[in-house]
């Protein structure tokens, strides 16, 4: 697929810097800059996930202890 990039004129500095600077073609900067911007966006997906689990368990956790310590209280 061929896809046409429209770059202000420092962005286009920016990516010719860094082409020459690692001897790369733009066109290859250009696709591994969105495959890691892709895998950023993915792994902050699943951050945002496992911090989402981790606030539920101990949510969880202190909703039981509390059901716990009724149940203690009234034996």
């Amino acid at each position: 697929m061929i896809a046409t990039v429209r770059l202000d004129e420092n962005l286009e500095k920016t990516l010719d810097n860094i082409s020459k600077t690692l001897d790369k073609k733009r066109s290859d900067i250009i696709r591994e800059a969105i495959s890691f911007y892709a895998k950023s966006i993915e792994n902050s997906k699943k951050s945002r996930i496992l911090n989402a689990i981790e606030k539920t368990k101990k949510s969880d956790k202190k909703l039981y202890d509390d059901f716990e310590s009724t149940l203690n209280d009234s034996i």
